[in-house]
């Protein structure tokens, strides 16, 4: 299953890398932290502007087992940005999540898959030309499983 959805993303990055103009398309890498079981991870974001102000950002972030409980989550979200000076911009996000959950048990282990929502809110930072800080804070909505995301990350711009 985690190859399959490394291979989408993968196979999502290059598609959207081969129609962009430059500026367009930006790769992010991230330390995140979920609330639920206080899980930490590392993830990374592909963010494509189409439009300006308009940007989609599919990420994929492998959680840290903590409990006994190890995770994965996809997501597809779209951000509205709002510049507000020429190096700072805040964005509201909403978009769907798809979460892989492994938890270890007395006889095995058990696995579950939920389907969700995103809905949250993202700031970046521009360092450098091609270089920025950004942050968001999302809530995640699945069933028996909403949790509160902590992103933190930089990114390049192409």
């Amino acid at each position: 299953m985690k190859k399959y959805i490394l291979l989408a993303i993968v196979a999502i990055a290059a598609a959207i890398n081969i129609h962009a103009e430059q500026g367009d398309v930006s790769l992010g890498a991230e330390f995140v932290y979920a609330s639920k079981h206080s899980m930490a991870g590392l993830g990374a974001q592909v963010q494509y502007e189409p439009i300006t102000n308009w940007r989609f950002a599919p990420e994929f972030i492998y959680f840290f087992k903590n409990d006994g409980l190890s995770a994965l989550n996809v997501n597809f979200n779209v951000h509205y940005i709002i510049p507000t000076s020429s190096s700072f911009a805040i964005y509201p996000l909403v978009g769907f999540t798809y979460g892989h959950y492994k938890a270890d048990a007395l006889v095995g282990s058990v696995t579950e898959d939920r389907c969700g929502a995103n809905v949250g809110l993202g700031a970046q930072y521009r360092i450098k030309d091609n270089l920025h800080f950004f942050t968001e804070e999302r809530f995640q909505i699945m069933k028996n499983f909403n949790q509160s995301v902590t992103v933190l990350g930089l990114k390049y711009t192409f």
